[in-house]
């Protein structure tokens, strides 16, 4: 007797919900693209605690016929694709015709749907069909989803807590509705909207929507195009940035999509602009020839492939750097009320206070005002950075740091400084880190061999391994202008040494170099390495803290610093200089709004 059987319909798509309906985020995902492809220019997503009691997605599409409505929930059933050539040409969210049939599988599915004439009323349970009858004649469709898992306990006993299912729903509809700004999308959870976009096709407002008012204005809009690509959207300033990558969002011809190649080119974009452990907000969207690019990876269809991802990889790059090299990026002073924080908290603690802080951010972050609250001008021209009335326009040469007149050092640290514009705090070690680091990553990358013998010559003894390696790299050493050679068993001698080491930390260099290179790893990258050697003697030679330097030492390092290629930011991405705008100060003083006092 044969042991191989074919699986029965309703079994086979209960296998199949295993990929395409991972949870209740899986279930909104399909449905709302369904509703995209069908032409809505409104969706309004309806949840009963966080999806798991029910999911109603409600659009104004064009809706379907009785015989379509039905054939819709049969496994491998669309209209999106009709032959093996379609394949390569995907101008839809879905295709695979499985989402149905596979919500249906596990779930008790309520569909009601028109085009405008008779309406259709569907139910199916378990993958069976309960009833199929006329209804009201709205236009577009009506989908309700209950139930979900109610017969795959196994599934159902995994899902996660409420909360973490309505942040993935919510992390999934704010990406759809980045990528498609021109439909109205309202989420609702338990009767409370979370989102609420007004379909104007204004991406900047979709992301003040999402993120609140001040984000959308640090925002700067980014275009570009080769032969193939053509990216546009929005960049947020360095000084906005969030723990993780999810921010990061990349859209392709309208589509969400994950590609960990382009999220990383798009932070290393931001390298010493930023933390390295900090993300930017982005929301970047890809148009190319659909046959350039694979979507039919996995049932999901967020994972994709490039047929040119070195070409895309390097336009991104491009973009990104040139615009925030063309922009004054000085971070306003965000002035917190003492007042306002809670009585209980013991601000002699200080991770009491950052915890309340921390609790303050989030919550203004995450507080959307309505639509008639909006203030921000959403045609925001970019090479103008505004700060409140005050204006610092961008200038066209390399000095991108306005003029600035130190008047004093606090702390020995802080310097000082006045104009027009308001008041300036400098760090001056992380100001001087930026010079060093410039200077010596201009020598690595343009290496003379221009070096000046030792008085003395530098021995050192090394492990037998450090030893191997440092041997295999004397040419590279050679290179950057480094006399050396070997000097008995396991160690070398040093009789030279680059001519832009630091006077008086030659030694600390010398050796943090050696170290360095006896560590290269086995895909080396000169470029990177370069970077990471620059960054790190950088550090190591640069004012430190509780230094006095005079009025003209504090004008020579302002005057240096405003030639940098990014004067804004340390090696390692922290700021080198803040701002209090002169309207921040008469706000502090309550000197704004009273004429008398000025």
């Amino acid at each position: 007797m044969s042991k191989i059987k074919v699986m029965d319909e309703i079994l086979a798509n209960k296998i199949a919900a295993g990929e395409v309906v991972e949870r209740c985020a899986s279930v909104v995902k399909e449905l709302v693209e369904n509703s995209i492809d069908a032409g809505s220019s409104e969706i309004k997503i309806e949840l009963k605690e966080a999806g798991t009691s029910l999911i109603k997605v409600t659009d104004d599409g064009t809706g379907m016929d009785k015989e379509d409505a039905v054939v819709a929930f049969n496994r491998h059933a669309t209209s999106k694709i009709m032959d093996e050539s379609d394949l390569y040409n995907i101008n839809t969210l879905g295709f695979r015709g499985e989402a149905l049939a596979s919500i249906a599988s596990v779930s008790n599915v309520l569909l009601k749907t028109s085009t405008g004439d008779v309406g259709t009323l569907v139910n199916i349970k378990g993958g069976k069909l309960i009833k199929v009858e006329n209804t009201d004649a709205r236009k577009g469709t009506i989908i309700e989803v209950s139930e979900l898992f109610y017969n795959t306990p196994a599934r159902l006993k995994h899902m996660k807590s409420l909360y973490t299912e309505l942040a993935s729903i919510t992390e999934y509809v704010n990406k759809i509705a980045l990528s498609h700004s021109e439909i109205r999308f309202t989420l609702i959870n338990n009767n409370n909207v979370i989102l609420k976009t007004d379909g104007s096709n204004n991406l900047l407002k979709t992301i003040g929507s999402i993120y609140g008012v001040e984000v959308a204005r640090k925002m700067l809009s980014i275009n570009g195009e080769d032969d193939d690509y053509i990216i546009n959207g929005f960049i947020s300033l360095p000084e906005v940035n969030r723990a993780g990558r999810n921010h990061i969002i990349t859209l392709v011809n309208g589509r969400v999509v994950r590609n960990q190649e382009l999220n990383k080119t798009i932070n290393d974009s931001y390298h010493s602009y930023k933390p390295d452990n900090r993300y930017p907000i982005v929301v970047i969207n890809i148009e190319l020839d659909p046959s350039l690019v694979d979507v039919n990876i996995h049932p999901t269809k967020m994972d994709i492939k490039f047929s040119k991802l070195e070409e895309l990889l390097e336009l991104v790059k491009k973009t990104i750097t040139n615009k925030l090299n063309s922009q004054t990026l000085i971070p306003e002073v965000n002035i917190i009320e003492f007042s306002n924080l809670d009585s209980d908290v013991n601000l002699n603690k200080k991770e009491d206070l950052e915890n309340k802080f921390e609790e303050k951010i989030q919550f203004n972050n995450s507080s959307k005002p309505k639509y008639e609250e909006i203030t921000l001008d959403f045609n925001i021209q970019e090479e103008k950075y505004v700060y409140k009335n005050e204006e610092l326009k961008v200038k066209e040469n390399k000095e991108r740091l306005p003029l600035l007149y130190p008047v004093g050092l606090v702390h020995g640290t802080y310097i000082v400084c006045q104009n027009e514009i308001g008041m300036y705090l400098i760090d001056q070690h992380a100001a001087k880190e930026r010079l060093n680091y410039e200077l010596f990553k201009e020598k690595l990358t343009n290496p003379t061999k221009e070096n000046i013998p030792m008085l003395l010559p530098f021995t050192i003894e090394l492990s037998n391994n450090e030893y191997i390696i440092l041997k295999e790299n004397f040419e590279f050493l050679e290179n950057m202008g480094f006399e050396i050679s070997e000097f008995g068993i396991n160690s070398i001698i040093i009789k030279a040494h680059p001519i832009w080491l630091t006077k008086g930390f030659e030694d600390l260099q010398i050796r943090k170099i050696l170290e360095l290179v006896s560590s290269k790893e086995k895909e080396f990258d000169l470029a990177k390495f370069n970077d990471h050697l620059a960054a790190t003697l950088a550090c190591k030679a640069s004012i430190k803290a509780n230094t006095n330097l005079s009025i003209n030492e504090m004008e020579e390092l302002i005057n240096d610093l405003r030639k940098c290629h990014n004067p804004f930011n340390c090696p390692h991405g922290r700021p080198t200089i803040v701002t209090f705008t002169k309207y921040d100060l008469e706000k502090m003083f309550k000197r704004s709004g009273f004429e008398s006092l000025k």
